[in-house]
């Protein structure tokens, strides 16, 4: 609503703050750009808080320009303290630092998670993993098997066997035990 200045509203109905304060809402009624009497609310939570004397005088020493962001930021004070009378929208700021904070720390974490599956570890093989090697019935086949081996800080790492002694994890290749080649 930036623009609207006192000429563009009609005479006879009062602004909501000339309404709240019962008095006759004059053409150079400073609050009138600010506080259309469709939201009564808005003044009447502004004066609450801060007075309509104080906004007044406010209003007066603020540019133009800059008045309609000055209400917005009254009026968002204002709903702010009436909800929380001793922090006001300091509650709101901490919250949402809190909450960035929070977000910093799950894009971190996910930036770990993703650099582990980007860049697997080389697993071992110790006696009490689980291991489990499916092969195909033929060596003709474009795929030899699939090799899938559970750690419990990373989770199964899918690896393909690319030849009858060799095995793909991501990009890095491995050299399979000879118990492990197949027969062609």
């Amino acid at each position: 609503m930036k623009g609207h200045h006192h000429g563009s509203r009609s005479s006879s109905s009062p602004c909501a703050a000339c309404k709240f304060l019962k008095r006759r809402c004059l053409p150079s009624c400073i609050f009138a750009p600010y506080f259309k009497a469709e939201d009564p609310q808005k003044f009447a939570n502004v004066h609450k808080v801060f007075g309509a004397s104080n906004v007044s005088k406010l209003l007066g020493e603020v540019p133009l320009e800059l008045r309609e962001d000055a209400v917005t930021t009254l009026a968002y004070e204002a709903d702010a303290r009436l909800r929380d009378p001793v922090y006001g929208c300091v509650a709101d700021i901490s919250l949402l630092q809190w909450k960035m904070v929070k977000l910093q720390e799950d894009l971190a974490n996910a930036r770990v998670r993703l650099a582990r599956y980007v860049n697997p570890p080389i697993p071992s093989l110790p006696s009490t993993s689980s291991v489990s090697v499916s092969l195909p019935s033929s060596p003709s086949s474009s795929s030899y098997g699939q090799f899938f081996y559970d750690e419990p800080d990373f989770g199964a790492h899918p690896m393909v066997f690319s030849g009858p002694s060799e095995m793909v994890c991501g990009s890095s290749f491995f050299e399979l035990p000879a118990e492990f080649h197949l027969q062609q």
